[in-house]
């Protein structure tokens, strides 16, 4: 198990002020994992104070880029020695296939190196043409200060580096809390971060729960930025405690992100082929845990029962199980808690008048499925409407809804009747239509044609309420520094605008 000295405050490792320890679940049998600390707000208070040292008194923030792009890599290369140990500890914690946790691994290893690269080409400043060549005009870029950082247990190494890899490229010091579902992986980061030479009080971490680390975290008057990602509800209680300090709040809040596919997309074999099993990527990947999952798929009407049935068909062979067994292909939701709303959304969508194609419960137990874990079936909906709960709300567990259309139009108004606005994809055979689409579609990533890719170097974040800010690519390191104006007068004299 793993020790209970899961919080860092300057440099050392610790367990909770109060003595609090919470246990850690393996989410396949709902057996002990580890104990870590359950951190509370003086344990918070004593990281955020060590961080705000480390940046008003410490060596990072004037650090040369150079140096700061050099320790940033030997983390690149430190997670991929460890590989594959942080993807077992993703798989067992999170619940994710072990192949899952491979890739995430990867994943992470690639921003660390691609804010590596991008901070260290960037010039010394923008030069600002005065209009005369007595004044030296420049904008240059700093570091916002202490960062609070809040990630979600479903992506919980990955959503970390995608905060602390620019946030330490920009020169910043930060307080991270993970999830307490899912906190190990962020754990062992902290630990590769002092291994590769990251000056003590930069890097902090408090495992504990969102109240009353998160809550602390975004009140606090020396936090100067508050980094979340997590559910609108928890998101929406971020913003309102950071709102009186008046800090800088990036907010990454999920999303019900539409599939659409047209008829064209389906007119040879292989595009058929090619369609439903993306349509099957896009929903059921992690269990469907996924902030930009494509549950919501809406089709064209004339293809619709041949592609739903096919759609049914291959969901009812997805092979559940433990992530870490050989041949798994999804693993169970997070939690109880997890599998209880599921539950209760597919509940509801049946009480609405949906039609259920498939899954719609828990699986028989078997030698790879304990009885005791939080294992649920894909499930396919069909015959939703966008009045039912499951069509507008993040179920965040694998359940796919299926919706459809007659027009263009019509699949446009449908893919953007909703209050999120995180990601979307739109399948066709006709690339102008395709992009057509594509453009009219108000979410912050669109893919054509495909389903969840993503590049460290491409924004990442959402419109509406999907959240406010970015993630990765240039806007992504933006966040983490603020902007300053130096001009400088090479010649002064009097004004004399007084007379006196």
């Amino acid at each position: 198990m793993a020790a209970v000295e899961t919080i860092h405050v300057d440099g050392v490792w610790q367990a909770a002020a109060s003595g609090a320890q919470r246990e850690v679940l393996d989410p396949a049998d709902a057996k002990t994992l580890a104990v870590v600390a359950e951190g509370g707000v003086e344990d918070t208070d004593a990281a955020i104070a060590a961080a705000r040292r480390a940046f008003d008194q410490g060596p990072w923030p004037g650090t040369p880029v150079a140096e700061r792009a050099a320790l940033l890599r030997r983390v690149a290369d430190l997670l991929q020695r460890d590989r594959e140990t942080i993807a077992l500890i993703e798989s067992r914690d999170t619940g994710k296939t072990l192949e899952e946790g491979r890739v995430d691994v990867d994943d992470v290893t690639n921003a660390f190196r691609y804010f590596a690269d991008l901070v260290a080409g960037e010039s010394a400043g923008r030069v600002v043409d005065a209009g005369t060549p007595d004044v030296h005009s420049v904008v240059v870029h700093e570091p916002v200060g202490v960062c609070a950082m809040i990630t979600p247990w479903n992506y919980p190494l990955l959503q970390a580096s995608w905060k602390v890899a620019p946030a330490l490229a920009a020169g910043n010091t930060f307080v991270i809390k993970p999830s307490e579902v899912t906190p190990l992986s962020t754990v062992h980061l902290v630990k590769l971060l002092a291994e590769a030479g990251l000056p003590t009080g930069v890097a902090n971490v408090v495992t504990g729960a969102g109240d009353p680390v998160g809550a602390r975290l975004s009140e606090h008057p020396d936090v100067d930025l508050v980094s979340f990602t997590g559910g609108l509800v928890s998101g929406t209680k971020v913003a309102q405690a950071a709102a009186p300090t008046v800090k800088k709040v990036a907010l990454e809040l999920g999303g019900k992100n539409p599939n659409v596919v047209f008829a064209d997309a389906c007119a040879t074999a292989e595009g058929f082929d090619t369609a439903v099993d993306q349509a099957l990527n896009a929903a059921f990947i992690h269990s469907g845990q996924v902030c930009s999952a494509g549950a919501r798929l809406i089709i064209e009407e004339s293809v619709r029962e041949r592609f739903v049935a096919e759609l049914a068909r291959r969901a009812e062979k997805v092979k559940l199980g433990r992530g870490t067994e050989d041949g798994v292909e999804c693993g169970p939701l997070v939690s109880a808690q997890q599998l209880d709303k599921t539950e209760a959304y597919v509940a509801s969508a049946l009480a609405e008048g949906a039609l259920l194609r498939c899954g719609g419960k828990q699986p028989e137990p078997n030698e790879v499925r304990p009885a005791t874990g939080y294992f649920y079936l894909p499930t396919v909906l069909d015959q939703c409407h966008r009045e039912m709960r499951v069509v507008r709300e993040e179920t965040f567990g694998p359940i796919l809804t299926v919706e459809s259309f007659q027009t263009e139009d019509e699949a446009v108004t449908l893919a953007n009747d909703t209050e999120y606005g995180l990601a979307g994809a739109v399948w066709s055979a006709d690339t102008a239509r395709a992009r057509r689409v594509a453009a009219r579609l108000r979410h912050g990533t669109v893919w054509i044609n495909d389903y969840h890719p993503y590049l460290p170097q491409a924004e990442w974040g959402g419109f509406g309420k999907s959240g406010v800010g970015r993630e990765l690519g240039p806007a992504g390191l933006d966040e983490y520094r603020e902007t300053k104006h130096v001009y400088e007068n090479l010649r002064p004299s009097p004004v004399r605008w007084f007379a006196g």
